[in-house]
């Protein structure tokens, strides 16, 4: 079943990693197109800044202070959704971290963290949001990275959480075509993306980490989201690649 999507003013979004970088984009310019947003990071404080922003702008949005690698977490904010506005219409999973370090070095704490926020978060999240849109149709957007089909070192267990994504978006993408379902499945793979990124990884270098050029901003990765949102044919999109 082809997914009927709505246009954005008309939808609620749910946003994750939505207190900066590429999920705050996300967030601005879909308030700026009149979308309903559900706003989730772990940063209260941050979150609710951004709210009143947006609301003093005139946009319709609620804010969740919430860890998506916390199941119980994700199912709340599936409720306030439905609580706030009737339910979701696209869930868009970008929260995400990373380590810079060889493998070699890095803790199995930390190395555990980023896959249970990359990885389980995004899992978490697709997994409710699928639960909802299987009775309204809608779109799950999942964040992936350049590194969802190759590798780079100083980064390599954030590479192997982008491939297990990548592969979890592909097989729920099947079944849910399988069972007719009438949901969207797309993954964004950005490039380097000009945002805090390096910033909030952990690093076990001696220096602060860059990202390689050409380095682009990340309304480009927010264009590429809210068109999947409402074009069913996107199922996998590159994001500041040159081809």
């Amino acid at each position: 079943m082809t997914p009927n999507l709505k246009p954005l003013k008309q939808q609620t979004i749910v946003i994750t990693g939505a207190s900066s970088g590429i999920g705050l984009a996300t967030a601005q310019m879909a308030a700026k197109k009149g979308a309903q947003l559900v706003l989730v990071a772990r940063n209260e404080s941050e979150l609710r800044n951004i709210e009143q922003q947006l609301q003093e702008q005139g946009a319709r949005v609620v804010a969740v202070a919430a860890d998506v690698a916390n199941r119980e977490d994700i199912d709340r904010v599936a409720e306030t959704a439905i609580q706030h506005f009737g339910g979701f219409d696209t869930w868009v999973n970008d929260a995400g971290i990373s380590i810079w370090g060889r493998l070699e070095e890095v803790s199995d704490e930390d190395n555990r963290r980023l896959f249970e926020t990359n990885f389980w978060g995004l899992t978490y999240g697709s997994l409710a949001a699928a639960r909802h849109l299987k009775q309204r149709g809608g779109a799950i957007i999942n964040v992936g990275s350049v590194a969802s089909d190759v590798a780079f070192p100083l980064q390599g267990m954030y590479c192997a959480s982008k491939h297990a994504i990548k592969g979890f978006t592909d097989a729920l993408r099947l079944e849910l075509e399988e069972e007719g379902a009438p949901i969207s499945v797309t993954l964004i793979k950005p490039a380097a993306i000009n945002t805090p990124f390096p910033q909030h990884a952990r690093n076990y270098m001696d220096k602060e980490p860059k990202l390689p050029p050409p380095v682009y901003e990340p309304e480009e990765v927010a264009n590429a989201i809210l068109y999947a949102a409402v074009h069913p044919s996107a199922t996998s999109t590159l994001v500041g690649v040159e081809k």
